[in-house]
């Protein structure tokens, strides 16, 4: 019988304990299921992992074939010099919607004017500003093509923005204008009205939205960022703002986590704050995503989403 250990917090077993098992049996595997303490280490098959759970140190996992990450990011995995074994990350239907439906929210709500709309509910009926252009006509760029980003474009495109997309690496997309290296950033930067980042964590993207890469956005450029905290420079974001060379930011994750009380971004009139919300992956879902990789592993196939350790994703 496999032995499968689940190694997220604790309280979160109880979310995947029937998910995962019915996905493991739908696949024909028989397989026992184990939280971190119920069995020896050098018997576990495969470790579904969490970078907030208990299991940090590999080493004595010698049996296991793949360590199957629960979440999207593996930055807090990934350099872990203990971890020998293949490493997954995940790729889960429903956090790809969940990161589509934020984003497309975000979106819409700053091509409409919502927040302005919002803040005038003061009996004057305002109609100086006129009405938003189509969605044909506003510019909005992707940072970050993988599955969530291409996911996130080709949904902005299809409710007809014109979307740019930039990567590492070139990428071809239909319906979507796909940029990659230096040159491209600095191009799909300096058409950015709206700038979504998905990027991942790696020395690459650290600090990339910066005191130099902001000034190339159009002049009150709206950022949404439910990426990582990484990718923006804090003290550059927050000088840009106040000059009006970023116009609005939304930022959905964040260096520390929780945002402390204290941090500026708080009180900030021109920053919305949300907690970590836009995508998180789902049990049932994230569960068939496991069985696979197990099923994959026992028949001796590749695995799914096998994260290059060299590219950090």
């Amino acid at each position: 019988m496999i032995r499968v250990l689940f190694a997220d917090k604790p309280p979160n077993w109880p979310r995947y304990e029937g998910p995962l098992s019915d996905a493991i049996a739908a696949t024909g595997l028989e397989a026992e299921i184990v939280q971190p303490g119920e069995a020896d280490p050098s018997t576990v098959d495969y470790i579904v992992y969490s970078p907030q759970g208990p299991v940090q140190d590999f080493t004595a996992y010698t049996k296991a074939k793949a360590v199957l990450n629960l979440w999207a990011g593996v930055e807090r995995v990934v350099g872990n010099t203990t971890l020998t074994q293949p490493l997954c990350r995940m790729v889960d239907q429903g956090l790809e919607r969940g990161m589509v439906e934020y984003v497309t929210g975000h979106v819409l709500r700053y091509h409409l004017g919502i927040d302005a709309a919002l803040a005038q509910q003061d009996g004057v009926w305002h109609h100086d500003g006129g009405v938003p252009p189509l969605a044909r006509n506003r510019s909005v760029v992707m940072l970050g093509l993988g599955a969530l980003g291409k996911a996130c474009a080709e949904a902005l495109a299809g409710l007809g923005f014109a979307v740019t997309g930039w990567s590492r690496t070139p990428k071809e997309i239909a319906g979507i204008t796909c940029l990659s290296g230096e040159e491209g950033l600095r191009a799909a930067l300096s058409r950015a009205e709206i700038l979504v980042s998905i990027l991942p964590d790696t020395p690459e993207t650290t600090n990339l939205l910066n005191s130099r890469t902001l000034t190339l956005l159009p002049k009150g450029a709206r950022i949404i960022n439910p990426g990582r905290g990484t990718l923006i420079d804090d003290d550059a974001l927050l000088a840009s703002l106040g000059v009006g060379q970023v116009g609005h930011a939304t930022l959905d994750v964040f260096r520390t986590e929780p945002l402390p009380p204290e941090h500026p971004y708080w009180a900030h009139p021109n920053v919305t704050v949300t907690p970590h919300i836009a995508a998180e992956s789902r049990a049932e879902t994230a569960s068939e995503v496991i069985a696979e990789n197990i099923r994959r592993g026992e028949a001796g196939e590749l695995f799914l989403y096998l994260v290059d350790r060299s590219r950090g994703y």
